[in-house]
């Protein structure tokens, strides 16, 4: 466990790979804990340790959120937005654009997949914080930055007097952005990075695989993440030139493996991400059909 002052940052397996992800812990009188994605054993051992009296999590998706219930005497709060977002499952279909692409069917397939400790952790969430207002956790001062583009309530919470901000999501991965729910937005994505590197802090944290970067380190690795959407733009717009509609676009395998496409949420996210870059690249789709705006 890495300690950087009063923050214990707690692994999730598999180097905190996605469906995991990294939990901090201000160790501090107010024992809080910000999102549950981490190993659950070590998280628990973390409880009977010290103690935990709030969960805040940055987000609702569940590598972030899963474990909240281990925590049942703690508070939990979430972000404004999405707070309203976990209110009902079909709000959480909407947000992840299963709504949109499946209508009524999909969200009643999307309920029945719902693993039950997530649909507890996001029910036991009472509370909500503010964007961009000082927090003082027994002398630890964070302000939970709103950072939209992976979701839109996303948000990043930034520690000013230890110049460590915790990016989550800006992760740095091979994978690249991920903005694919229909409460994603690419323009957000990007205008949100260039936030993060204005800010006045030497240790960026992210919620998945590397983890730790100084400034330099995350500067230089966010000019190669953010790339990763020109790619994408370059290769979408190859296809469609070469004449393939909206339905051949997204059975090829742009974000996800191809073998991975039967798996009805990595569908979605495929389906909808493959919208927002063509709409980003002046096309429009009606049903099947790709055409380009303002020609």
């Amino acid at each position: 466990m890495r300690r950087i002052g009063p923050i214990m940052i707690i692994e999730g397996a598999n180097n905190s790979k996605v469906p995991f992800s990294r939990t901090l812990y201000i160790n501090s009188k107010d024992k809080v804990l910000i999102d549950t994605g981490a190993d659950p054993t070590e998280l628990r051992a973390l409880d009977d340790q010290y103690g935990v009296e709030l969960v805040v999590n940055t987000h609702y998706h569940p590598d972030h959120t899963l474990h909240n219930h281990l925590f049942g005497d703690a508070e939990k709060w979430i972000n404004p937005i999405e707070f309203e977002t976990i209110q009902s499952v079909e709000g959480i279909a909407r947000g992840n654009g299963v709504f949109q692409e499946w209508g009524h069917a999909g969200v009643e397939a999307m309920r029945k997949q719902f693993p039950k400790e997530w649909v507890q952790s996001l029910g036991e969430i009472s509370g909500t914080y503010q964007y961009e207002e000082e927090y003082n956790f027994s002398g630890v001062k964070v302000n939970f930055l709103h950072t939209p583009g992976h979701t839109k309530g996303y948000s990043s919470p930034y520690f000013p007097e230890l110049g460590v901000v915790y990016v989550g999501d800006f992760d740095m991965t091979s994978f690249g952005p991920w903005y694919f729910g229909s409460d994603g937005d690419i323009e957000e994505f990007i205008a949100s990075s260039k936030l993060l590197l204005e800010l006045d802090a030497d240790i960026y944290i992210t919620g998945h695989q590397k983890g730790v970067f100084s400034k330099q380190e995350f500067e230089l690795a966010m000019n190669k993440f953010i790339g990763i959407i020109d790619q994408r733009d370059e290769t979408i717009d190859k296809y469609v030139r070469q004449g393939m509609n909206f339905e051949e676009l997204t059975n090829i395998g742009i974000f996800y493996p191809k073998k991975m496409l039967e798996v009805m949420i990595l569908k979605t996210w495929e389906r909808s991400g493959i919208r927002k870059h063509l709409q980003r690249l002046g096309y429009s789709v009606e049903g099947s059909e790709i055409q380009l705006l303002n020609k």
